[in-house]
């Protein structure tokens, strides 16, 4: 991968069974929230699966787009596009019914003086939303920072482990679950609730923020020492996949990579590819935000990118000034405070 083209097209890449199980559900894809960072790559997979199975469905992406660029480039990928405030009621209330929804709005960056914000965005549209598309299945993104953190050697929180989030975008994001459920529960509408952390890809991820970190010669604090990854492009078929898992009481499932990756290892490898001096602070916690993604792997398999492939990727795209997008994850936030 040479190019954001390149990157693009091998993010979009349907897998068979992607395209056998979106030819075996009835209805056409909504996607709300689809200008987001993940968004364009799930719409792009979900347009390709779609025509390489010959099916008349229609990809909806729906977003405020702000970014007039993501728009043009999803309408020539296959995606039609809807400008709406998912805020707005009226607006929302315009938009077209679609037996699948996949949800991706919601605020976590700049929560810290925004509280109040974030918990419209996480919490009060998504009710508005649950009660528009009540006849849908919906896939509702969710994200691990809902777990506490574990003990390192104990291969992260599965899905039976009870919500202890950290902070107000953490509650917020139990508050989305929640709302969601209510609803499910009231109509009888099929969910999943897809809890994330954290997907990579060569413009921003924990990875790329690990590399860029060597690359600069910087210290890297390693306090969380530990953090789970996984392929955007794994993850995006994951999501679209989850449309035939969901179910009434919703279903949950974690979505990450099986490694328990070591922040000082990577950072190692890093300088291995790069040619510099891995540099640290701090001293590895024996907790960390560590999900459990088995559940995962028994629906869909186990991602098609290992991680020794993404490290790979990532660094000869630093070495060839690829670009980056200035978005932190703040994976090494303990407090909850984003």
């Amino acid at each position: 991968m040479k190019n954001v083209e390149d990157l693009e097209q091998k993010m979009a890449e349907p897998s068979q069974a992607l395209i056998d199980e979106l030819n075996s559900i009835d209805g056409d894809i909504l996607l709300l929230g689809v200008g987001g960072k993940m968004g364009p790559s799930i719409a792009r997979m979900a347009a390709n699966a779609v025509r390489f199975g010959g099916r008349a469905k229609r990809v909806i992406g729906v977003s405020r787009f702000s970014d007039r660029n993501v728009r043009r480039q999803l309408e020539a990928a296959g995606v039609e596009t809807i400008s709406c405030d998912l805020m707005n009621e009226e607006q929302l209330a315009a938009l077209p019914e679609a037996r699948n929804v996949i949800f991706m709005a919601g605020n976590k960056f700049g929560t810290v003086g925004r509280e109040y914000f974030t918990w419209a965005m996480n919490t009060y549209m998504p009710g508005k939303v649950a009660e528009k598309f009540h006849d849908s299945r919906i896939v509702v993104f969710s994200s691990g920072n809902l777990y506490p953190l574990t003990k390192v050697g104990g291969g992260g929180a599965d899905e039976s482990v009870p919500p202890e989030p950290v902070g107000e975008y953490g509650q917020s994001c139990l508050g989305r679950e929640r709302i969601f459920e209510y609803f499910a529960r009231e109509h009888g509408t099929p969910m999943l609730f897809f809890r994330l952390n954290y997907a990579v890809e060569m413009r921003y991820g924990v990875l790329l923020e690990i590399a860029k970190a060597v690359h600069e010669e910087r210290a890297i604090d390693l306090t969380m020492g530990h953090a789970n990854v996984i392929w955007q492009g794994d993850a995006a078929e994951m999501a679209l996949r989850s449309l035939t898992k969901c179910a009434n009481p919703p279903q949950i499932v974690n979505i990450t990579g099986p490694e328990t990756i070591s922040v000082r290892w990577a950072a190692g490898e890093f300088a291995k590819r790069l040619g510099k001096q891995a540099r640290f602070t701090g001293t590895e916690a024996d907790t960390a935000l560590l999900s459990n993604a088995s559940k995962s792997y028994h629906w869909f398999g186990y991602p098609r990118v290992p991680l020794l492939q993404m490290i790979d990727w990532i660094a000869e795209w630093i070495q060839a000034g690829g670009i980056t997008w200035d978005k932190a994850t703040y994976f090494q936030e303990r407090e909850g405070r984003f």
